[in-house]
């Protein structure tokens, strides 16, 4: 929407698009109030986001260029706003969230055309069949692990997924096909000649820059890296307000960690747990004696009593536990610190196991495209309700009523003063002057993209969480999601890699070292591990980027200097679930509107009424809604019509609404 066009009025002004501001702004927007949501950025979702691999590539020169601009106020544009009996609250116009980032390229910088024309001369095989069939074996995947919401829309699902693969093998046999004709006679002659006794020579296809660049589009590279506890809060809201409607999911399929610089397994259910190979019968039953003790700890609080006010850790000695099982329970199941408390790490431990075997072998869900489509999701729900959104559009400075000490207006980047009742606000809009400290934590963070897994299996087409105990007792323990392509977050032949941890340093000072532990870093692009070293077993990098993420979360309303009616939303947290921004959503959604309901369910398109519509032929739904004698006997009229006609005409609101099927999202029913 154009500035020119916007109301001077809103009842709330929500400045920011991640995902705490966009759930309160579509639960604002569900009850009425009216909402302008902006963002000075060009893409939704801030610290949230996804993005391409090209797109990424801008948004880093664009933070470059963003820590050299000077910052200047146009104090003369809006001092002329401002009436007397008013003060003003200047905003900040840079972001200073993401620090310390730096990009590393490993991959071949040789032109694709080249790697193109070699490729036939090494192997009697079609490379293009074998990234085809990587491509199908993705997508049929795709369709087994993706979350459905019951078993009734599953069978549509299914009938719709096969519908959609019916033509791709013989896409396959097809490329097969035209793969070797398209060679001119003279490098057909060149091929060498095999024998049929002779095995067919795989090849490791090579993955150069220029083939990231081009294939940019593939990639949805995350910002913040965090799964979906299945009874987590925000599962839970994304069922009770429809919103799952507009996105799709994909099942964690396994937990891994690291021992000993060796990457196994967790065993975390009760089938894992039987057939684990790193475990003794013995620990094996003491494991599933102790998590059958976490499921109601609270019916024996004799058994933890006396370590209240201990470490978790001493807990899991004190029920001589080995130091194996420790650290499965430790760093893989509970996921928490060594400094933990033994009733936070058992409620930990405790919420895993709930949330096991909802919707799949693990607690976790991850939704397809990336993290970012979650905030998209809530603005789309807002969108649908009448919130009006901005992008590259922000707000300058709040207008405060002198009187009341409450926020009454803002004056955005085009000079134009909007009245409003309440104000959300991102943490990185807010200036340090209006903090009470300026210490914050930090996140570290590293995104890689490799050419294959850390640990192969049988489906390479599977999503793990790897946690990687700390090298001393007083680092942190480093969190790694790996992606393959069925999650649609990279191309396919390639893995996204995300590693997260508490800083005590710098991003690449804290992870390099984890990376170096569990890849293979060449010193040359391109360069490959000699045959038969420990490197060769690795899977490579191909590009990486580190940066620092501020972390705000332990901040509350007493830490800003700002009016009663400004409401901050802290940046992403540290942890792997993402209950606290929903909480914290929660919170401020019930100080604005304290008596309405937090985002209540949202209508189904086929159950809502139009009013003001003509007796058109719009289907029996809408003529038996009718009571009058006019309306039935035109019902009947239009009942001899043709069927057709009944769809020939779609109204808007079911278009925008039925974008994202709600077949392949997440029930509220087990």
């Amino acid at each position: 929407m154009a500035a020119e066009d916007l109301p001077s009025q809103f009842d709330v002004v929500i400045l920011g698009t991640g995902l705490t501001e966009s759930v309160i702004a579509a639960a604002c927007s569900r009850v009425g109030q009216s909402v302008l949501h902006l963002d000075r950025r060009n893409y939704y979702a801030g610290n949230w986001a996804s993005f391409t691999f090209n797109g990424l590539l801008s948004w880093i020169e664009e933070y470059k260029n963003q820590q050299e601009v000077q910052i200047t106020e146009s104090e003369q544009v809006w001092r002329s706003l401002i009436d007397e009996g008013e003060d003003v609250v200047p905003l900040s116009t840079v972001d200073s969230s993401i620090s310390n980032l730096e990009v590393f390229c490993y991959a071949s910088e040789e032109e694709e055309k080249e790697e193109e024309t070699k490729a036939p001369l090494t192997s009697c095989q079609p490379v293009n069949a074998e990234t085809v069939s990587e491509e199908t074996n993705g997508d049929s995947t795709e369709a087994q692990d993706t979350v459905t919401g019951d078993d009734a829309t599953a069978s549509d699902t299914q009938t719709q997924n096969e519908e959609q693969e019916v033509p791709e093998p013989q896409e396959e046999q097809h490329t097969s096909d035209i793969s070797e004709p398209n060679q001119s006679q003279e490098e057909k002659e060149s091929q060498p000649i095999s024998s049929p006794a002779e095995p067919p020579v795989e090849v490791e296809k090579k993955i150069t820059y220029q083939k990231l660049v081009k294939e940019g589009r593939r990639f949805n590279i995350d910002l913040v890296s965090k799964l979906m506890y299945s009874r987590g809060a925000l599962v839970d809201l994304l069922i009770k307000s429809n919103v799952s409607r507009y996105a799709e999911f994909k099942n964690i399929g396994r937990i891994l960690t690291c021992r000993n610089g060796k990457v196994e397994q967790v065993p975390c259910s009760r089938a894992d747990v039987f057939a684990s190979k790193q475990l003794t019968v013995v620990e094996k039953r003491m494991l599933m004696k102790f998590l059958t003790f976490c499921l109601d700890f609270e019916q024996h609080p004799e058994e933890y009593q006396d370590y209240t006010e201990k470490p978790f850790r001493e807990f899991l000695k004190y029920k001589k536990l080995t130091d194996n099982l420790q650290d499965f329970i430790l760093h893989s199941i509970a996921m928490v610190t060594q400094q933990t408390l033994t009733e936070e790490g058992l409620k930990a431990t405790q919420h895993f196991l709930r949330c096991l075997g909802r919707y799949g072998n693990t607690p976790f869900l991850f939704p397809l495209y990336g993290l970012g489509e979650i905030p998209q999701c809530f603005c789309r729900m807002c969108a649908v309700f009448g919130g009006i959104y901005c992008l590259r559009h922000s707000v300058q400075c709040l207008v405060v009523d002198k009187a009341s000490n409450k926020v009454k207006a803002v004056i955005d980047t085009r000079g134009q003063k909007i009245s409003c009742s309440h104000f959300v606000v991102e943490d990185s809009y807010i200036r340090d002057e209006q903090r009470q400290s300026t210490a914050y934590r930090q996140i570290s963070r590293a995104v890689l993209i490799t050419d294959r897994s850390v640990l192969p299996s049988e489906s390479d087409q599977q999503i793990s969480l790897v946690t990687i105990p700390p090298l001393e007792s007083s680092a942190p323990a480093v969190r790694m999601v790996e992606l393959c392509s069925s999650s649609m977050t990279c191309m396919p032949g390639t893995y996204l890699v995300h590693l997260t941890c508490s800083s005590s340093g710098t991003a690449q000072e804290d992870l390099a070292p984890v990376v170096s532990q569990l890849f293979h870093v060449s010193t040359t692009p391109g360069e490959k591990p000699s045959e038969g070293t420990e490197e060769r077993s690795k899977p490579a990098v191909l590009w990486v980027m580190y940066f620092n993420m501020r972390d705000t979360s332990a901040l509350d309303s007493s830490s800003y200097n700002l009016p009663s009616n400004v409401h901050v939303c802290t940046s992403p947290d540290g942890n792997l679930g993402s209950d606290y921004s929903i909480k914290l959503a929660e919170s401020v959604f019930n100080h604005i509107l304290p008596d309405e309901e937090f985002c209540p369910p949202a209508p189904n398109p086929e159950d809502i009424i139009y009013d003001g519509e003509g007796p058109q032929a719009e289907g029996p739904g809408f003529e038996e809604s009718s009571n009058t004698e006019a309306d039935k006997s035109q019902a009947e009229e239009e009942g001899e019509k043709s069927p057709s006609t009944e769809s020939s005409e779609p109204t808007e609101v079911d278009s925008v609404t039925q974008q994202s099927p709600s077949d392949t999202t997440p029930s509220s029913e087990e």
